[in-house]
């Protein structure tokens, strides 16, 4: 299945992290165990989805069983080097899909930004109002927990804002572990086919490929010191379009290397999956696009795994990429903006402890 073990890493990472954000750690402990014990729960989530009949099984299913048992104070991890290396191999096989194709239908995507950025305004607004009126948090909190996306970045904000780290990293992780799950179920709803993927084409030659994975994560770790979002899937991406335009690198990456605060999270999710549809619907009125590949273009979910979702559900993966990518430029100079003053108008104390938050 092409892309198969990229969603299949992406599904044990946002399972990990979201019941992370709400359970002590564990140190000293034995990695390699740790890991093969995580790629199992993997397998075996990804075996239960695909016999249920969920779409996107590979994504759907590790993160819900990986999350489930971890909450159970199973500790379950995926190594940074395996997380890092599965984002350049989607940035690589982002950049075989640029086409003639996509640079026709790129003359929509200014329209379709200004759509995407009109959501993301929306999203935070009406998720602040409702941690503010129904959760009574901090107006700090109630910023950074709103903020649709840039999860580390604003999680850095965190500790220097008076927010409260503990809301703020499990309303994040949840909303990035529930777009994960809701999004593949909706998309299938509005008639892509989510549970076939597409014939895998051409693959790269090992070599080439070897040498283009060395020099995309070359270029990931450049923008990676410059701080640029997403930088080891852009690097990839970067590498493998003008690699694959020139004609220096034909075919695809090959299958066998592509594939309180949880109610708060949960219903912030749902606010954002709301306004996510309603700009979409409102888009597709103006623009060629179809609808499905808007939704995943928009829902304020992980870069990493709505790329690879577009991957693996025949979107167009560059201009999910663009949109995601985007958002998070949008996301950089907002929140501090927003943040500007907290301190002199945080008149709702936390339900969560004291104002300044503590370690989890």
């Amino acid at each position: 299945m092409p892309i198969f073990l990229i969603a299949f890493e992406m599904g044990l990472t946002q399972g990990a992290n979201a019941a992370s954000s709400n359970a002590a750690m564990k140190t000293n402990t034995d990695t390699f165990k740790t890991t093969i014990l995580t790629l199992a729960a993997g397998l075996a989530g990804f075996a239960l989805a695909r016999w249920i009949g969920f779409p996107a099984p590979a994504l759907t299913g590790p993160s819900l069983l990986v999350m489930l048992l971890s909450l159970t104070g199973l500790r379950l991890e995926v190594p940074i080097i395996l997380r890092n290396g599965c984002f350049v191999i989607i940035g690589l096989s982002l950049g075989t899909g640029v086409t003639p194709e996509v640079y026709q239908t790129a003359a929509q995507w200014p329209v379709s930004f200004l759509f995407l950025a009109a959501s993301v305004v929306m999203i935070f607004i009406l998720c602040k109002t409702a941690l503010r009126r129904l959760w009574k948090q901090d107006r700090a909190t109630a910023i950074l927990s709103s903020v649709p996306g840039h999860l580390s970045y604003i999680l850095g904000l965190s500790t220097q804002s008076g927010g409260n780290i503990a809301m703020i990293s499990v309303v994040q992780s949840t909303r990035v572990l529930a777009l994960t799950l809701l999004v593949p179920f909706a998309v299938g709803m509005m008639g892509y086919d989510v549970f076939h993927p597409a014939p895998p084409g051409l693959g790269m030659d090992p070599l080439v490929l070897v040498a283009s994975f060395s020099l995309a994560l070359l270029l990931g770790l450049v923008l990676l010191r410059f701080k640029v979002p997403a930088a080891l899937l852009l690097g990839g991406m970067l590498l493998s379009t003008s690699t694959h335009l020139t004609g220096l690198v034909e075919g695809l990456v090959p299958q066998w290397a592509s594939v309180p605060a949880f109610v708060a999270g949960l219903a912030l999710t749902l606010i954002a999956f709301a306004v996510t549809i309603f700009f979409a619907l409102c888009l597709v009125q103006f623009v060629d696009l179809p609808l499905p590949q808007v939704l995943i273009a928009f829902a304020p979910g992980g870069v990493e795994s709505m790329a690879a979702m577009a991957l693996i559900m025949h979107a167009d993966p560059t201009f999910v990429a663009a949109h995601h990518v985007w958002r998070l430029v949008i996301l950089t100079f907002m929140a501090p903006v927003l943040l500007g003053g907290t301190a002199a108008n945080d008149d709702a104390p936390s339900s969560w402890g004291n104002k300044k938050g503590g370690s989890e």
